[in-house]
């Protein structure tokens, strides 16, 4: 299949990297600038300057493709949604934002190809396997998603090191939470529902964050009664956080946050990604939970190092395409979570990188 990966970023270098050394596809790379990250690539992956922000440069560079991925600013998946409905290209996002999502599910009634959505780690490979450990239930009581991407070596208070976008954390610990409670869909608090988490050996602190449902609550909703995602992190980050968020308020002064912490907390490749999706249900008529757990660390993938959550964005979304192009998705409208089989997305050559 010919993909196009709109965004020369960390994301976007790895999938063009990973899925260019499997042979079985052609990548074409295209963003406004490239940087250090696009400099790392074979010379196999095609580059070219255009912008996704402009309606006329993303008709053109779409040209020749059968597929797109969006792995740029999430703000402009809808107008990448729209353009590969126009071109006829199957449509990829990485993106955790609701409005973005919902504007491109709206596209999917008028769509001749794929529009799927939410492919990256979360929301994507923990709904797939929340789905999947549901299947085969009498009934599904409740679902609960836990992720930490953190730093291996953790120092200081917090405990944390950036792993990726600063602005994304901010929006994770400000925005509303999905959930659901006692059957009802609601709105939590972020940084509220703390809970202690021993995973792997390690003792995590679990509290509430948005986005990292994506479309699981549209699937689960009416079907369960309890579903909720947590972020996972060491103990004692989140009082500092609540800490800086509430009592200094800078919850209403979300660049002054973003600022503060790119200048106080040190990023880093040496992470951990710690996943952890448990369902329970009825089956033979009693209450039962199936569980799902991964470790995952920063690796070197085909000649370039990559970090934890880097390696499992990228990983999760190029095992979705794969399956589409090996015929095993639907190949028309909005694509669901709950449309792609867990043990054959573990058991794709990319999926293979959760192991």
């Amino acid at each position: 299949m010919r993909i196009l990966i709109l965004g020369a970023g960390r994301i976007g270098t790895a999938v063009a990297h990973m899925m260019a050394a499997g042979g079985a596809h052609e990548i074409t790379l295209a963003d406004r600038s490239f940087g250090v990250e696009a400099g790392q690539l074979s010379s196999r992956i095609r580059r070219v300057e255009a912008d996704a922000a402009d309606p006329a440069a993303l008709d053109a560079v779409m040209q020749g493709h059968d597929a797109v991925l969006a792995a740029g600013p999430y703000h402009l998946c809808p107008q990448i949604a729209e353009a590969a409905v126009r071109n006829r290209l199957h449509y990829f996002d990485l993106t955790e934002d609701v409005r973005s999502t919902r504007a491109v599910a709206a596209l999917a009634a008028k769509a001749e190809t794929a529009l799927v959505p939410q492919c990256g780690l979360a929301p994507g490979v923990v709904c797939v396997m929340a789905h999947g450990l549901a299947h085969g239930f009498e009934a599904v009581d409740a679902a609960r998603i836990r992720v930490g991407a953190l730093p291996a070596h953790p120092t200081g208070p917090l405990g944390y090191a950036m792993t990726w976008s600063t602005a994304g954390v901010v929006n994770e610990y400000c925005n509303p939470c999905e959930a659901i409670w006692n059957g009802e869909r609601r709105e939590v608090l972020p940084l509220e529902g703390e809970e202690t988490v021993i995973l792997h050996g390690t003792t995590y602190e679990a509290f509430n964050t948005s986005g990292g449902l994506g479309m699981l609550a549209d699937a689960f909703e009416g079907k369960v009664r309890t579903l909720d995602y947590k972020t996972l992190r060491y103990p004692g980050h989140r009082a500092i956080m609540k800490l800086l968020l509430e009592d200094l308020k800078l919850r209403d002064r979300r660049e002054l946050l973003e600022q503060v912490l790119e200048a106080a907390v040190p990023t880093t490749d040496q992470d951990v990604v710690v996943l952890s999706v448990s369902v329970d249900g009825i089956a033979d008529g009693r209450l039962t939970r199936r569980s799902w757990s991964r470790e995952v660390g920063a690796r070197e993938v085909d000649g370039m190092h990559m970090s934890a959550i880097r390696l499992t964005t990228a990983a999760g979304v190029a095992a979705v395409i794969d399956l589409l192009a090996e015929g095993r998705l639907p190949r028309r409208g909005l694509v669901r979570h709950d449309h792609i089989d867990a043990d054959a997305l573990l058991a794709n050559r990319y999926g293979r990188h959760y192991a």
